[in-house]
């Protein structure tokens, strides 16, 4: 069994709490697809305990098997927007600050 990291017992609860969601969200794909937890675990290859933890929202599970349920209700594109450069308001902020720097003498 892998150890699990401390960073996992300490997340932010927001995060939790989207994890959480992103379980339940997981859990009503599966469900709305008639699918048994043991048809499901063996289409991402991974045991029927896994799964339930992610369906709870559990951030020990890895983010290749949320990526892979992801995957399996058919929302795979919507995982590679998440951290779309051109939607990051905080790093275009931060380059304004650094261009009006060096255009003030």
């Amino acid at each position: 069994m892998s150890k699990t990291s401390k960073s996992t017992k300490s997340l932010p609860e927001d995060v939790q709490s989207v994890l959480e969601r992103l379980g339940e969200n997981l859990k009503v794909a599966r469900e709305r697809r008639g699918e048994s937890f043991r048809s499901w675990a063996s289409r991402m290859d991974v045991s029927v305990p896994t799964l339930q933890r992610m369906e709870k929202g559990d951030p020990a599970v890895g983010m290749g098997i949320y990526a892979t349920a992801v995957w399996l209700a058919g929302q795979l594109d919507t995982l590679a927007e998440v951290a779309l450069p051109s939607a990051d308001e905080q790093a275009l902020e931060m380059e304004i600050v650094k261009a009006r720097r060096r255009r003030t003498p």
